[in-house]
Parts: structure tokens; sequence; C-alpha cells
């Protein structure tokens, strides 16, 4: 759990800048530091360093274009952001670095939330709950201490700030993070912080007051100490889910500096002083309206779950409560919480929901500030179709975290989400039929094992295990299969209610999709040539090229054609079609690209397709270092797409924050790279049409910033980190050249017609070109039927 604060030494208390040379805003870094030993200081130091690069590269003169626009909130004002505790998502809440980085990383107008807890001597801390027992170290410190009382008419065992005095509380105990899903690097690092500590950096606070009448009962008034405590530091929404205290205190503040919010709780639970639940409440907003000024709300309250997890029809509160006067405030927002599956994952896009689809709410409680920021700043009222950022959008299966991955629906998903470049990975049926799937075995995102289980084999050459291999079955049968989604992380299910959408199509369906759309570009992926040809008598490479040139797009082409490869070999065949762009594909890790090596590398390719990791090397959850693969490639003149580029929490480094826009941001801005392949599409465009996107523009507006690479882990002790890998080789010739192709094994047709088959499900093409293509598709099969 990390070192315990036994005394003052080695405390982080927050006061004066030492650091005259650290410009921050709002007095960001205004610190006091005593530290003990050396350890600590280079922490420290490492952690000012990372704020002061978040800091420096964000922050902007606050006349911002965007609070020039006209809201949808009751006050026509942009909405808040406002920060539980700090990055809260990131850091213990209420320690010192969370409410630094938040103010770092955030709009500047960011409100810092404090949950207020008393101590058995009557001074404030913000902590997370009135129960200590995940969020601090006092289990530890004190084993002892566990306490039985009845919190709310409920009895409820736990420790208890009110059991300690705050001088003990803040020099002996330590904060954690009270999610374990969470990192817990800075665990028993950060003390317990005063009301007061905080309220010294913030000039926007927010004290949720949680249990007034728990405290009342021994004896501690919490009104008292917020009536003095606003005598000395503005505190801008004070809120609480009893009436009693809100009433109670409502002609003691100043409304016109506090707005005084009730607090709404789960629906079902009871409000201490009327003893009514929630949601009865809920239909008074009259009365509310008598002792506050605005209403906290669970999100769910406004845009509820359906028992499928699917988001249901938006409630009338907002606009119920805005013709009421009063401000509405939603909370529950966190990256790394389950947002409901009409988001693939993606936080802007619920924030988004929130505050750009009819009445806005007036603020948001985040513990992930930034990506609040962003859906603010940078999303909201932005319908703008230009381009700020040049780098292409690689679909990865199409759209393949909203349908099933290359299936019709999957790629019109693409088409509709601005992708620059859609994908097929061809793979070719027994009978020689050439067709878009994620993967050469039928069992991993098609229901071949419920009708064809018999005939699944193993072929080592391929992959270990048993198979049920695209190559073993004709294509009158693979066209029988319906597609099925794969969850690539089994902890963040995608869209269960399409998990069977869609049609599997033919490569020449693809290409003919791909004309009738008017796509910048196909990336054609070739894999197995060697294996299909020598043992299966299958010319996969004929198949491609027969169907791109009939489609006419081996000649000069508005769609730009990438073949793509991991095979130098079937990259060669290609070489003499100097309108075809080739793409030589690596998923393994390096550390390095030597000159040698991409000299090799652009004997065969114009553009390399590599993972993350060959960019920016992850390691127990945060980067650490930047590889200089992609300046290698670039300075020989060698495209660089970088591979997959995904949504989920799981697949985000720390450093990004759980948003993927920032590490779009750090591929695209820091390294520089021509292209992302990622399976969600949208996200990506709507980064490059961001106006936050270009680091350049002269307006003076939010920018998403690239992270610093190792910065964060820089901050984390090495006693805490587990021992590190070697690093990965750098690239060898052995990893690009391979053997020359095999001739194909007779005896089985190189090129077959294609069979008539139904069109593809969803309208994919516009009425006008889908009469076109079944015309096509008739004439084609009359033509073929008379061979």
């Amino acid at each position: 759990m990390g070192e315990m604060y036994g005394t003052n030494s080695g405390k982080l208390r927050i006061g004066v800048n030492p650091f005259p040379f650290l410009s921050c805003p709002s007095n960001t870094c205004n610190l006091i530091m005593d530290f003990s030993d050396n350890n600590k200081m280079i922490r420290c130091l490492f952690f000012i360093s990372f704020l002061f690069y978040t800091t420096t590269a964000k922050r902007h003169p606050p006349t911002n274009p965007a609070l020039a626009k006209k809201w949808s909130t009751l006050s026509g004002h942009r909405p808040a952001v406002v920060a539980r505790g700090g990055f809260s998502g990131l850091m213990p809440e209420g320690s010192a670095d969370a409410i630094q980085l938040a103010q770092a990383t955030s709009v500047d107008e960011l409100v810092i939330m404090c949950s207020l807890q008393m101590s058995k001597d009557g001074k404030g801390v913000c902590l997370t709950d009135i129960r200590l027992d995940n969020s601090t170290t006092l289990p530890i410190v004190d084993p002892t201490g566990k306490k039985t009382y009845k919190v709310n008419g409920r009895e409820t065992t736990a420790w208890f700030s009110v059991d300690y005095p705050a001088a003990f509380l803040e020099t002996n105990v330590a904060l954690t993070q009270p999610l374990y899903s969470r990192l817990n690097y800075f665990d028993g690092i950060s003390p317990i912080t005063s009301v007061e500590d905080i309220f010294n950096v913030s000039a926007r606070n927010w004290l949720n007051v949680q249990y007034d009448a728990f405290y009342a009962e021994r004896g501690i008034l919490v009104q008292n100490y917020i009536l003095n405590l606003t005598k000395y530091y503005p505190v801008k929404f004070l809120s609480s889910p009893e009436i009693n205290f809100l009433k109670s205190i409502n002609g003691k503040v100043n409304r016109m500096t506090t707005k005084v919010i009730f607090q709404f709780l789960k629906d079902t639970e009871v409000e201490p002083t009327t003893g009514q639940q929630y949601e009865s409440l809920l239909k008074d907003l009259a009365t509310i309206k008598s002792f506050a000024s605005g209403i906290l709300v669970p999100k769910e309250y406004i845009w509820p779950l359906k028992a499928n997890q699917y988001m249901g029809q938006r409630t009338t509160l907002v606009a119920d409560a805005h013709r009421q006067g009063l401000e509405v405030y939603a909370f529950g927002f966190a990256n790394d919480f389950f947002p409901g599956y009409n988001f693939s994952y993606d936080p802007v896009r619920e924030y988004l929901q929130f505050i750009d689809k009819g009445d806005s709410v007036d603020g948001v409680i985040t513990d992930f500030p930034p990506s609040a920021s962003e859906a603010v700043a940078c999303f909201a009222n932005n319908n703008t179709i230009v381009r700020k950022v040049q780098a292409l959008v690689i679909s990865y299966f199409g759209a393949s975290s909203v349908y099933p991955g290359c299936t019709d629906l999957a790629y019109q998903q693409a088409i509709d989400d601005g992708a620059d470049i859609i994908d097929c990975p061809v793979q070719i049926s027994k009978d020689g039929v050439a067709y878009c799937m994620t993967d050469i075995d039928l069992m991993v995102d098609t229901t071949a094992m419920r009708t064809f289980m018999s005939r699944s084999s193993r072929v080592p050459e391929i992959k270990s295990g048993n198979g049920i291999y695209s190559f073993d079955l004709k294509w009158s049968e693979i066209h029988t299969l319906k597609p099925q989604m794969v969850n690539i992380f089994p902890s963040s299910p995608r869209n269960p209610a399409y998990r069977n959408s869609g049609k599997i199509i033919t490569l020449s369906e693809f290409l003919d999709f791909a004309k009738a759309k008017a796509v910048k570009g196909v990336l054609i992926n070739i894999r197995n040539a060697p294996y299909l040809a020598s043992k299966k008598g299958l010319d996969i490479i004929g198949a491609v090229s027969s169907a791109l040139s009939n489609a006419t797009l081996d000649k000069n082409s508005t769609i730009q054609v990438l073949i793509q490869s991991d095979d130098s070999a079937v990259l060669s065949k290609f070489k003499n079609i100097p309108s075809y762009k080739r793409v030589l594909f690596f998923d393994q890790k390096m550390s390095d690209a030597p000159r040698q090596a991409v000299d090799e590398v652009k004997k065969y390719a114009d553009a390399v397709n590599i993972p993350r990791s060959a960019v920016i090397v992850v390691a127990n959850s945060m980067t650490t270092t930047k590889t200089n693969v992609v300046q290698e490639m670039k300075n020989a003149n060698v495209t660089v797409f970088v591979h997959v580029l995904r949504n989920e929490v799981t697949s985000l480094a720390a450093d990004y924050f759980s948003d993927p826009y920032v590490e779009l941001a750090t591929f695209i801005q820091s390294c520089h790279i021509d292209g992302v392949v990622t399976d969600t599409p949208a996200t990506a465009s709507r980064y490059m049409r961001s106006p936050c996107s270009d680091l350049d523009s002269k307006d003076h507006i939010y920018k998403i910033q690239p992270a610093e690479v190792g910065s964060l882990s820089n901050t984390v002790s090495k006693e805490a980190l587990p021992p590190a890998e070697p690093p990965a080789p750098p690239l060898s010739i052995s990893d690009i050249v391979d053997p020359p192709l095999p001739a194909t094994k007779t005896g089985t047709p190189a090129a077959p017609a294609l069979p008539a088959t139904t069109p593809p499900s969803g309208a994919w093409t516009s009425g006008a070109n889908v009469a076109l293509s079944l015309v096509a598709i008739l004439v084609f099969a009359i033509l073929s039927s008379g061979r």
C-alpha cells in the first residue's frame, strides 16, 4: 500500500510555489514540500515535470470561442465540467496530485468537487465516502478502529472519519483508489487533504455534504463549519441529498455566489428528512425550487438504461427542471464505467448525449475531466466536416466494433462514420471464390460450428488447434453462415443486439460497394498465399487480381488500392501495377528499424502497417518509451500506418487517461503516423474533424494534447513495479524477406465464375446503385452460364 505518514516529514501540503521556474495558471502547482528522502523528491519532481508538460501545452487565454456559443442550458452558457475529487479516475480522489492533474488537463473553468467528511474535532476533509475502508490506509494504520453506526437508518460497519482528529488523519493516513480495477501505483502516497488545502488552489469549488444528519447526531455541526469556511473561500456549489440541511443553510449563504443544489440519490433510496423515496420527490420540482437553485441527479434519471443495457428513451427531467428555473447536473460519469452499448466505449459520445441532444444538462460530474472537457470544448455544437488533421482513417474489418466484422453492415457503418479506406481481408473458398472475412478459420467469427463442426481439421501451418477453414467449404456453404460479433476483451462485450447481423460478401461485391460509395481507398489484405497455392491449389493472388481488374481498379482510378500482406513475395506480384500502393504488414514488436532493414522494406512496399507496440512501448499499463521506427521509416519516404486502435479502456495505456482521443493525438501529433487502423472509425474521424486536434491553430481553444510518453511511469516508484521486460529486438531483414511463392497445385480452377447472390442486408447503396448492381450481377451470371 506504500509508505504511511507517521510524521510531517515527507508530507505533501498545498501552499506556496517553491518552483518559480514552473508557470502554472490558477495556482495549479502551489505546493509546500518537505521530503525526508530522495525517492519522494524524485517522484514529485517527475510529477511536476508531467504537470508542466500538460499544463503549458494545454493552457490558453480564457477568451475561448466555445464560450460564445449559445447552449441549451438554463443560463445559455456552456455546461460546467466538475471533477469529482480531481482526476479521481487516475489518482486517489481528493489527493493533491489528482487536483493538480485535473486542472492541468481540463478546461480553465473546471470545478473541483469535494465530498465533505468531518473529523472528530469538527474539521473538514475531502474523502470518497463516510466509510474509509477502501479509500484510505486507515484499516492498516488502526486495525482495531472499525465501528458500527446507523447511517441514514442503516447499520453500517466501517472505519469512520468521525472517530479521529483531523491532525491524525492528515498526518498518518494516506489515500487509495476505492476501485480495484484502477491503477494502484499511487496508493498510499498522498495524505488525506483538508478542504482548506484544496480550496487554496481552486477558485471554483463544489462542496458536497452527504451526511449532515449523521454528524449532527454526534454534535458536529456541518453548517457552522461551512459558514465559517465561506468567509475565506468561495464555494460556488453547495449540494446535499438532505432537505433539512439545504433549508437550514439556504438563507445563510449568499445565493448570488453560491448555488444550492439538491442531490437525488438512487430512486428507491429514502431521503432522511421527509422519509420519501427520491423518485417521489422528483415529481415535485416546484417545492425543490423553493430551497434550491438546481438539482444533482444520477445520469440514469435523464437517459435510463434498459435491462438489456441499451439506452432507453430520454426523460423530460431536464426540460421540466429548466421550466421551474432549476439547473440540472448529472453525476456518475467515468470512462471506465460501462455506459451501455450505444456508445461503442467512446466516452465523448456519452457526454454528447447529455449536452448536445435537446435540452443540455448544466454540468457533468466526472472522474475523468479531460474527456468531459473535450466533449464540451471540442465536439458539442461542432458539425464541421472540414478535416483538421490529414492522417488516414482505415477501417479494421469495417466498423467491427458496431457490427460483425467484414459484413455489408460493418462496411456501410465505416463509410457513414467517416472512414477514408475500408479493408477486405481476403479469404478463398474451396471452389475459388474470394470473399471478405476476418479470419481463414470460420470458427472465429461465423456460426460455422453449428453446421460444419464435422468438417473441422487441424492445420499446423496456419494455427494450433482445430479450425473450420474457408478452403474446405464451397462458397454456397459459406454463404449460408451468419457472421458473429467478436468481443476483443471479454470484460467489454460489444453490441449483442447485432451479434449475428449483416451478410458475408464476396470481394467483387466489396469492390462494387466501394466504387458506388466513392470511398477514398480500399485495402486488400492477402495472407496464407503459399499454403493455399501449394497445399490447396488455390490462387488467391490471381483471384484478387481478377477481381480488381474486373472492377477496373487496376487502371488509373479515383479510388486508391492498397495491397497489404505480411509476405514480401505476395507484394512482389503486384509491383508492376503502379496505381497500387503496397503495404507490408508487421504484427511483431520491434524496438528499432535500422537503415538496412528499412532499405529492404522499400524493395517490396510503399508503406508499412505496424502494431502500436512498435511505436510506443507500454509496460504495467503505462507508456515507457517511444521508438524511432516511425521516424526511420518516414526518413526513407515509407508511409506508416498503425494498428489497431480501439476504444475499450482495457486497450488504453493510463497515460491516455482512458480516452481514445488522447491516444489518437499521441500517435498522430507526437509520432506523426500517416494513418490509423481502427475498428471504430467514428472516433478517429471525429478526432480528425475536431478543431481541438489542430495544435497549430491560432484560435484560443482547448487542445487535445498528446501524452508525453514515459512521464506517468516516471512518477511511480520503481519498487512498486515488476521487473522490466527486455526490449524487443530491432527489425531485421529476416523479418521482411520471404521465400518465393510456390507454384499453384494443379487440379483446381483458379478463377471460377462468381455465382449470383442475394443483395447484402441493409441499405448499403442508394436505390440507383442497387438497381445497377443487380443488373450487373444478372448479366454476369447469364454470360457465365453460356461459357
